[in-house]
């Protein structure tokens, strides 16, 4: 028995050492950096220890506006998405003609590279001296007032940017939905046709409680990926977002770090051990609630 333990952790010992040199020490790494008080990195100097840059950064008007960015944009995307692509999965699952066709179109964004996506977006929603663009255009239609979604007031550039997140993650969440739907078991819809169950209660008690797992799954990742959003806002907005208010917690970190007003490794790794503690805590209520709706 001790030789076969031996031997598993002998094969354990190349991942353990990879998640130990690119994940723990870099960790550990961060939160020493984030008590280095005047850290200067040319030098690699500081002068004290303690918690000034936590107190800084949560101070820091730049840092709770992107705080604020990254809570509207989990807050709006990850339910909408989800939701819209489990309702999408479910009419595809019911389709049996060319579905692996509208499986492929839409899953199409999610290997569409990101920026390319998100110049499509400002084209449409972006107003011009010569148009005011698609969206716009169709407001018009129906009697509308023309918007600045890009340039205009914080609601418009918010929407954009919900919208863009949205359907950017689209396509795999329909995409994995898909696969949970057809994997269950159909004796399950067979016996509940025999009861004469109805097909709203035959999906809140047969097909939600087979695929639990595979949307707690999507809502973690979901949570995770949008606190970790970034490209999405470059890609609409330029570099230079916080001048457009429309910055994230990410954008926060990597403008510290190597922006214009950057140089500031110190700051910068005080607001990735904050974004790090909001994640955990997330992930770990979440992980808590999964036990009572999550059917394994």
């Amino acid at each position: 028995m001790e030789k076969r333990n031996n031997k598993a952790w002998f094969y354990l010992l190349p991942a353990m050492l990879f998640l130990g040199f690119f994940m723990v020490y870099p960790l550990i790494d961060v939160f020493i950096y984030s008590l280095e008080e005047g850290y200067n990195s040319a030098s690699q100097t500081f002068f004290g220890v303690g918690s000034y840059n936590y107190s800084f950064v949560l101070h820091d008007p730049y840092f709770l506006q992107a705080v604020k960015n990254t809570f509207i944009l989990v807050i709006f995307t990850v339910p909408l998405s989800t939701g819209i692509a489990l309702l999408i999965s479910t009419g595809l699952n019911s389709i049996k003609a060319l579905k692996n066709l509208f499986q492929t179109i839409y899953f199409l964004p999610y290997v569409t590279n990101t920026l390319a996506v998100g110049l499509v977006f400002m084209i449409l929603f972006n107003k011009t001296e010569y148009t005011d663009g698609l969206v716009n255009l169709i407001i018009r239609m129906f009697g509308g007032n023309s918007i600045d979604f890009i340039d205009g007031p914080y609601w418009a550039k918010m929407f954009v940017l919900c919208f863009y997140t949205i359907w950017v993650v689209m396509p795999f969440k329909v995409l994995t939905l898909t696969s949970a739907l057809a994997s269950v078991n159909p004796q399950y819809y067979d016996a509940a046709k025999v009861d004469g169950t109805s097909k709203f209660r035959t999906f809140t008690k047969i097909t939600l409680p087979m695929i639990s797992p595979m949307l707690f799954y999507l809502i973690i990742t979901g949570f995770i990926g949008a606190f970790k959003a970034y490209s999405d806002a470059v890609a609409l907005f330029g570099t230079n977002l916080n001048a457009a208010e429309m910055n994230t917690i990410v954008g926060y970190i990597y403008d510290m770090l190597y922006g214009d007003s950057g140089g500031y490794p110190s700051f910068a790794s005080a607001a990735a051990i904050i974004l790090f503690a909001i994640v955990l805590t997330i992930t770990c209520i979440n992980s808590l609630i999964s036990k009572r709706y999550v059917h394994y």
